[in-house]
């Protein structure tokens, strides 16, 4: 799309929440509209304010714009990184897409794996922005703008996730963590409340019906509960069900899709349809990881209903402090500090059990005592894949020797890369909210969902993953806000019925480890690893980030 005198040129990606606002505010300044699109008001907005417009965006978005008579592109993602985007540049040309496909499907950039990326992704699961899994191209960081002009560009940093100090200077936090103690006041119940509804009210606006996608835990639920009192029309939800009871969550989501009158759909996923969908999810992957499968196959079964839009509770975990890292990161610090004797020679220690233990939970342990005890370092034994030293090896694997020593060098400025944006944090919990939502949910969970349910013309909407929620929600001190259980979330939505707030928290999962242990992918699973390399086979998801890894290099022919 273009305005009027065809200086300014956009292409877009994404969706803004308050473009009405916006465009009702920008009519009263003089402006006219030919369209009644988002774009529009995009154009506009930079049009009238330049790159300030940035700050008046609610949304998701990746866009382009470029200026026709200062011959100067401009491109931004949005502050969490929901919608990607990827570039790569080199003298006078500018390559940018929204996945690493379109790049490489041109044929000016050569297919080639870069060593750092693939590096992360063994360590992980997922690639780390800036960084893709190919060599020379890179993933603009959320939060962030390039500007492009003469061959050169310009890196800016318009936003990024923080913790302030807050303004409940009743709920003082105490330097331990104490989940149990803190109350809760009814006036961050009461912000919660009102944060939550009207970011949800703003994710619902839509010209076509919108779905959501219902599990058994609380963040869908209160999606759900929300919702109801918003819409009054016909609300769908859609669940993933499965054979194994360990891991069916069919009956409690339809117990709440009738406890909300939801106009319900539950897919059965069995091992042998998980085996027969998985050569088109290979092809489906613009990067590896070891996650996605799932939205892949909720969002093939909304679309096959008609659905253009649904809602996901993403996002909840991180911010509410719904997963077990809240607690056990700052625990492993807390301990490794306590013990002297460690503190002496955790790093012999460490070396020996990352290169000799037969267990791969005591091999990321190992690599965690050769670093510095930090809340960021342990973070990384819980959430890994492979040890450091297994990755590089692997990599040696893959990509020879030279690639090893190439890794050795540019890791250091990984790690300067990430450390940039951290600030001070309140408390331990702060930072682990703040590595769940930088890395996890970033790099792995938004990606993985935009990813998937695009491939079948779905538009995913996170409530949760919302620059103004995040804004008032996060000067809520960690002693309320990351209550066990998060109970600021279920006391601020007390429509979530009690049976689902009793229920222990399970993850959007498919039971890949028993199908994967009972050979139920038929063959899927057999992979190619050094036998030089001791790899301990243990752990499903280190068998299946390999398979990932090789049927991703086999359909891009690498």
């Amino acid at each position: 799309m273009h305005i009027a005198d065809q200086r300014y040129w956009i292409t877009f990606n994404g969706e803004i929440y308050n473009f009405l606002e916006l465009r009702e505010q920008l009519k009263k300044e003089g402006e006219t509209f030919f369209s009644h699109t988002d774009t529009e008001v995009i154009l506009k907005l930079y049009a009238k304010h330049g790159e300030r417009c940035l700050d008046l965006l609610r949304g998701m978005f990746a866009f382009a714009i470029w200026d026709d008579r200062e011959k100067v592109c401009f491109m931004a993602r949005d502050p969490f990184g929901i919608k990607p985007f990827y570039y790569w540049y080199q003298g006078k040309t500018l390559i940018f897409a929204s996945e690493l496909r379109a790049i490489i499907a041109l044929g000016i950039i050569p297919k080639q794996l870069s060593p750092v990326g693939l590096f992360i992704y063994l360590t992980n699961g997922s690639v780390s922005e800036p960084w893709t899994i190919i060599d020379g191209i890179q993933s603009l960081e959320a939060g962030s703008s390039l500007r492009w002009q003469d061959g050169k560009i310009y890196h800016q940093k318009y936003w990024k996730i923080n913790f302030p100090s807050v303004r409940y200077a009743e709920l003082s936090v105490e330097p331990s963590y104490t989940p149990t103690v803190a109350k809760l006041s009814l006036e961050a119940i009461a912000t919660t409340r009102a944060a939550l509804f009207n970011s949800v009210t703003h994710h619902l606006v839509s010209d076509v019906p919108i779905g959501i996608f219902l599990s058994g835990g609380i963040d869908s639920t209160a999606l759900v509960a929300i919702a109801r009192q918003i819409q009054g029309n016909e609300l769908r939800t859609y669940s993933l069900t499965f054979k194994e009871e360990a891991w069916n969550e069919g009956a409690i989501a339809k117990q709440v899709a009738d406890h909300f009158g939801t106009s319900h759909t539950e897919y059965l996923l069995t091992a042998d349809l998980a085996h027969n969908l998985l050569p088109e999810y290979w092809r489906s992957l613009d990067q590896p990881t070891i996650d996605g499968f799932n939205t892949f196959c909720i969002s093939q079964i909304a679309h096959q209903q008609g659905m253009k839009v649904v809602l996901s509770g993403l996002g909840s975990d991180e911010l509410f402090g719904g997963y077990g890292t809240f607690r056990q990161v700052p625990w492993m610090v807390e301990q490794r500090q306590r013990v002297a004797l460690l503190k002496a020679i955790a790093k012999v220690i460490g070396k020996g059990l990352e290169q000799l233990a037969q267990s791969p939970k005591y091999r990321r342990l190992g690599a965690f005592l050769t670093k510095d005890n930090s809340i960021k370092n342990a973070y990384g034994l819980v959430r890994g894949v492979f040890s450091h030293w297994e990755a590089y090896q692997l990599v040696q694997f893959y990509l020879g020797k030279d690639a090893g020593e190439q890794i050795k060098s540019e890791i250091v400025t990984f790690i300067t890369s990430e450390n940039q944006y951290f600030s001070q944090f309140p408390t331990p919990q702060d930072e682990v909210s703040y590595l769940e939502l930088s890395r996890y949910m970033r790099n792995q969970l938004l990606r993985d969902s935009d990813v998937m349910s695009m491939k079948w013309g779905l538009e995913l909407r996170v409530p949760f993953v919302d620059r103004e929620l995040f804004e008032v929600i996060n000067q809520i001190p960690a002693a309320t806000r990351l209550q066990n259980h998060k109970k600021l979330l279920t006391k601020a939505i007390p429509e979530i019925p009690e049976y689902i707030i009793n229920r222990p928290k399970r993850g959007f999962t498919i039971p890949f480890s028993q199908w994967i242990d009972k050979d139920l992918l038929k063959g899927t699973m057999d992979i190619k690893i050094p036998t030089h390399i001791p790899l301990p086979p243990q752990q499903w998801y280190r068998r299946w980030s390999l398979v990932v890894l090789q049927n991703w290099l086999q359909v891009l022919s690498l």
